[in-house]
């Protein structure tokens, strides 16, 4: 991937980041992850689309409720919003092609400051569409989705589509009509919704019946926008249990789907996990990406991690193998992302102020995802990995087993089985042995 710079090189001391194998001692150099690499029948970089956050990388200074910001931007410096932007963008694009990242994903805000004038909001923010088409075009950087903040500002203290002031539900469908033409002209190939603040704070003062079924009109209406104008790629939904709101509709994958499946809008979305999503709302990674491809839903992730000491969403870059390769086996068999790839949302830490941070954060993560893509598919190809599992389901293969999965059994004749059969064996599910195998190979 060609290198595009601006006038100014934000990144200097950053060079091309190529891949140098397990040999490389390079901590800038890729030891896992060649995107050409064909695991699984798919290169590398078409399992995975790897996109950088825009918002984490590019607007996130480092700020948090109790200090403000570390993070101070080269590209941050122009008084104009407009130039501002367009600094910001060059450095997204230098970054972006010195780690060959293929993908990105945005806000509408991240791209330039939003005010309380729509229509000057939606000029600044085609500025920003043509500038991004150059660079595009320039670097062969694609859009893998694009979506709307309904949660910054303060109108939407109550939420966005599901505010009980119809007033601001028409603000937030002005500003998701603006992400939906942004994404279309740039290509997008997803958009995604993340219902921040769509939810409630106390049931004292919430209709949840109405919100709820303002919210699936809502999605119907931009769902029907897009499609008229032509956006063929898929909607995302991406759950997450509470913070900001303390209980949000959208609290994860199953509760998803039923919401999806109740105001039939199954056949145009699919679900965006991620990981500190799945652990806040009491779950692993690995149990939300199997509910979502159970259903044929698994459309796309947010890569990430938590803090095991912090109950809330530090969106830290991912480190964890083991999880990781749960994951992938997970991905693999239910036949990779539904339109989707891996967005990197997560954020370098406060203390972290050296420009390369930024660099080893998206390097270590990129590689580990390779590392636990050809981890898993050794798992699956070479190992009994499958083998003990269906071998744990055989009694369902054949006889009487079979035949109640066909539904050819009454409640009387499974009792009259068990009679006939006495106590069943008391057999191992060999979970240790099975989290053995995957470090053997890890």
């Amino acid at each position: 991937m060609k290198i595009i710079t601006g006038e100014t090189e934000y990144f200097k001391s950053l060079k091309q980041v190529t891949y140098e194998g397990l040999e490389s001692d390079n901590p800038l150099a890729f030891r896992w992850y060649n995107p050409q690499q064909v695991i699984a029948g798919k290169t590398m970089a078409e399992h995975f689309k790897f996109a950088c956050a825009y918002w984490h990388s590019f607007n996130g200074d480092g700020g948090d409720p109790f200090g403000g910001a570390t993070h101070h931007f080269p590209w941050d410096r122009q008084a104009d919003p407009l130039a501002r932007a367009k600094d910001k963008m060059d450095a997204a694009f230098e970054f972006m092609t010195k780690l060959q990242m293929p993908y990105y994903c945005f806000h509408d805000v991240d791209l330039i400051d939003f005010s309380n004038d729509i229509e000057k909001n939606e000029q600044g923010l085609q500025s920003m569409v043509e500038y991004a088409k150059g660079k595009q075009q320039e670097s062969g950087i694609k859009l893998l989705w694009g979506t709307a903040n309904l949660f910054s500002h303060s109108r939407y203290m109550n939420g966005a589509a599901t505010n009980p002031d119809f007033h601001v539900l028409a603000h937030g469908a002005a500003q998701v009509k603006a992400a939906i033409d942004a994404t279309i002209a740039l290509g997008g190939e997803n958009y995604v919704f993340w219902g921040g603040r769509e939810g409630y704070m106390s049931l004292l003062n919430t209709n949840m019946k109405r919100e709820q079924e303002h919210l699936a009109k809502f999605l119907h209406l931009a769902k029907d926008y897009a499609r008229k104008n032509g956006f063929k790629g898929t909607f995302f939904i991406e759950p997450k249990p509470c913070e900001p709101s303390k209980h949000q509709y959208d609290y994860d994958a199953a509760t998803v789907i039923s919401f999806l499946r109740q105001y039939d809008l199954l056949g145009d979305f699919k679900l965006n996990l991620e990981v500190n999503h799945a652990t806040l709302a009491g779950h692993t990674f690995q149990h939300e990406l199997q509910v979502a491809a159970d259903a044929g839903l698994l459309g796309s992730i947010d890569a990430n991690r938590g803090d095991y000491q912090n109950g809330w969403d530090t969106d830290q870059f991912p480190n964890d193998i083991m999880e990781l390769t749960e994951s992938l086996l997970i991905i693999l068999e239910a036949g990779g992302f539904q339109g989707g790839g891996v967005n990197f949302d997560a954020k370098i830490r406060r203390n972290s102020t050296d420009p390369l941070d930024l660099a080893y954060a998206h390097v270590g993560g990129m590689d580990l995802f390779a590392r636990a893509l050809v981890t898993a598919d050794k798992i699956l190809t070479q190992s009994e990995y499958k083998k003990i599992r269906e071998e744990r389901y055989a009694s369902f293969d054949s006889g009487a087993g079979a035949a109640f999965e066909k539904g050819e059994h009454s409640l009387e004749s499974l009792r009259d089985f068990a009679v006939a059969n006495g106590e069943p064996a008391v057999i191992s599910g060999r979970q240790e042995y099975l989290e053995n195998l995957i470090n053997r190979y890890i």
